[in-house]
């Protein structure tokens, strides 16, 4: 894999993560992370149609006529999200009850959208793969982390297993949308702060390399 092709699967993990660098899909976000498994759920889903969807409008962007390009995506992705919504029905009906309206309100999503708007309509077929996996895997991380926290100090439990006492002094708070948002906007906050110190690590403003010039000689 060529480093174009690398730099655009992981791009979605950080640098443009959509929940932390882009605050795209925030309803979702907050909505369902009250428990990990449930982030994690919602993450799978997501790029699973992510993924299907970028490989089909890229394959299909010179046949969609340009004045019904958006009806079509969004054809394109509610056949996908459908797919989605009968396997989780028939195999996992807990998780889709737990999900609730937020499965099929994948459609809209402004990920999907976003992403098959700007990169898959105008990207070969592999491309938009690597694009719709990272993007999708980056989403995941992020729902999976927020509601990994959320769970711990609202609940005491890991992926819905009690840990020892925890459940004893943990807050509720953090399991109700005051607490969504709390976790989220403190976990947005730190990953934007260390991603802009390993940003100022790599540049090396030029009178630093003049002085260190200096220096040697």
């Amino acid at each position: 894999m060529n480093n174009k092709r690398l730099n655009i699967l992981t791009n979605g993990v950080v640098k443009s993560n959509p929940t932390f660098r882009l605050v795209l899909g925030t309803c979702p976000t907050l909505a369902v992370t009250t428990q990990a498994i449930n982030g994690l759920a919602m993450g799978a889903a997501v790029t699973f149609v992510l993924l299907c969807s970028n490989v089909m409008i890229s394959l299909l962007k010179r046949v969609i006529p340009d004045r019904v390009r958006i009806p079509a995506f969004v054809v394109i992705i509610a056949t996908f999200v459908t797919v989605v919504q009968m396997i989780m029905r028939r195999y996992m009906s807990s998780l889709y009850d737990a999900l609730g309206v937020f499965l099929p309100l994948i459609v809209v999503n402004c990920i999907i959208l976003a992403r098959a708007e700007a990169f898959a309509s105008c990207n070969p077929v592999l491309d938009s793969a690597l694009d719709g996996i990272g993007m999708g895997f980056g989403f995941t991380l992020s729902l999976t982390f927020i509601g990994i926290v959320r769970e711990l100090l609202g609940a005491g439990s890991f992926f819905g297993l009690p840990i020892g006492s925890l459940g004893n002094i943990s807050m509720t708070v953090f399991i109700l949308p005051a607490g969504g948002f709390l976790v989220y906007g403190t976990l947005m906050a730190l990953v934007n702060y260390l991603t802009a110190l390993a940003d100022n690590r790599k540049y090396v403003h030029p009178t630093h390399k003049e002085s260190e010039k200096e220096a040697k000689v």
